[in-house]
């Protein structure tokens, strides 16, 4: 097939209402290769966040739907299948998927690849459970009197008196029909000087401010919310204030109707108290490193000077020092770039690279030491020309094979995957250790985070994979992980190829 007619027919897929995808099976769990635009706009991810997964990410937590065994069988059998299946799009939101997935064989009767065609059939269902629902009327009654609750004033107001941030309830021309103690307190003026003022005019309009407008205006023309919206104000007698605003448009039907709901959260203290914490990771990282680095130049000397007579235990206890020593440099090196990460200031150094040559150097020169328990596998190949920063490249391996060794301690094994799925490079590492829960997979990511059912069997402070997040988000790929408790985890990133070389 040219390149003109290959062109056309991805036009055509793209002009299409339908998401389809294409699956690579001689791959590693049969990952997509392929998306068109439809796809994307059905399930809210991007191209880049699609590419290199299996389909079935779009459950999310969702594992147990009958239709998911109907389509394994299939797959396994290679044979055509059609099902309806509950899936998610990346913002949570439930979308029902009319799935139909094919084979397509080679001239060997070989099968190379799937396509599947979804189309999002959430209307039609919802149409299907509204008629159910109608027929209910206990549920319609229930819903009446949840309604009659929530217009209920006392019942709102109780709401926002109760909670421990700055709350306000607007009319839709921004004048405060509501205001909680909190908001009172915190900005120094009373119930008298607020309720049925406009938000702008309070306090010698000190409320009067451009992000502030900016940022209602927004809200009312649409049903979506502002989240953690920063304003930084320098108000009369409490002074300067960092504060994180969110706003909502309050949907009830009567009285409450286009009204917004503002909440105001001071975040001035804990945004000083994270900048210190940067500070002291910073000059601490830094003074760590210089006396370490005395250290391991004189462990190295002593090493190199050693006689052959010189006694085993001595030898074996100055090698442990050596493998501790770096084991700390690691550490010190992380929570320097922690530091320069939130600081904006990390540096990469982008130069073309073979990234199957730099996954075997890696393996063989630093990760040989890891474990004398488990043996690294490395499976598949690519012929990628990837551009970015070997260094760091190398270093998320390392993060990712380190934990993988540390949360399987009962395994003998780690296996690498190598592979292309469509412009990316994939590169995954599978453990056959403890797994992770998946209420913490959205948060296994964040800066310090531990799961705390391992806090107090394993080490570590929690930054290797944020850093690895970031370092790939840098060189526009992503990261994610699919795991499971008790059935190990598969950690995998994606770069964008530079170009394959044929070989």
């Amino acid at each position: 097939m040219d390149n003109n007619n290959l062109g056309l027919y991805l036009k055509a897929l793209d002009s299409a209402n339908s998401g389809i995808i294409i699956t690579d099976n001689s791959l590693p769990d049969n990952p997509i290769i392929y998306c068109n635009k439809a796809f994307e706009k059905i399930t809210g991810y991007s191209h880049k966040e699609i590419i290199g997964h299996n389909c079935r990410f779009l459950q999310m937590k969702d594992r147990n739907q009958p239709e998911r065994a109907i389509l394994k069988k299939h797959i396994e059998e290679g044979t055509e299948s059609r099902v309806e299946i509950r899936n998610y799009k990346k913002n949570g939101d439930l979308f029902w998927n009319e799935l139909y997935i094919s084979p397509v064989k080679n001239e060997n009767g070989k099968i190379t690849n799937f396509i599947g065609v979804q189309n999002d059939i959430t209307d039609r269902k919802k149409a299907e459970q509204d008629l159910r629902e109608e027929k209910a009327s206990v549920e319609k009654k229930v819903d009446e009197r949840t309604r009659e609750l929530q217009e209920n004033e006392a019942f709102l107001s109780s709401i926002i008196q109760t909670v421990r941030e700055s709350l306000l309830v607007l009319d839709p021309d921004f004048r405060v029909i509501s205001v909680n103690s909190y908001f009172l307190k915190t900005f120094k003026v009373t119930e008298e000087e607020t309720v049925g003022k406009v938000l702008y005019e309070l306090g010698n309009h000190q409320w009067d401010i451009e992000a502030l407008r900016e940022m209602l205006i927004k809200i009312l023309p649409t049903n979506n919310p502002v989240i953690d919206f920063e304003v930084d104000h320098d108000f009369p007698y409490i002074g300067r204030k960092l504060m994180l605003l969110n706003a909502y448009r309050i949907e009830f039907d009567g009285q409450y109707k286009d009204n917004i709901l503002l909440a105001i959260e001071d975040i001035t203290d804990k945004r000083d108290i994270d900048r210190r914490k940067d500070d002291f990771l910073s000059i601490a990282s830094h003074e760590l490193k210089t006396p370490l680095t005395t250290i391991k130049t004189l462990v190295q000397l002593l090493e190199r000077r050693l006689d052959k007579g010189i006694d085993e235990k001595f030898k074996s206890t100055l090698h442990k020092v050596s493998v501790n020593i770096e084991r700390l440099n690691n550490l010190i090196n992380e929570l320097l770039d922690t530091s320069k990460i939130h600081s904006g200031n990390i540096e990469i150094n982008r130069q073309p690279f073979d990234i199957n040559k730099l996954i075997h150097e890696t393996v063989d020169n630093s990760l040989y030491n890891v474990s004398s328990s488990h043996r690294i596998e490395i499976k598949g190949k690519t012929n990628a020309i990837v551009e970015g920063d070997e260094i760091k490249i190398s270093q998320v391996l390392n993060n990712i094979v380190s934990n993988a060794v540390k949360y399987s301690p009962g395994a003998d094994k780690i296996e690498i995957l190598l592979g292309n799925v469509g412009n990316f490079v994939k590169i995954s590492v599978k453990d056959f250790g403890v797994g992770i829960d998946y209420d913490d997979k959205s948060k296994i990511f964040e800066r310090f985070f531990r799961v705390k059912d391992v806090q107090q069997k394993f080490s570590g402070l929690g930054i290797g994979l944020y850093v690895s997040q970031e370092i790939i988000k840098m060189h526009g790929g992503t990261i994610w992980v699919e795991s499971e408790l008790g059935s190990g985890s598969v950690f995998s990133f994606t770069l964008p190829i530079l170009k394959n070389e044929e070989k």
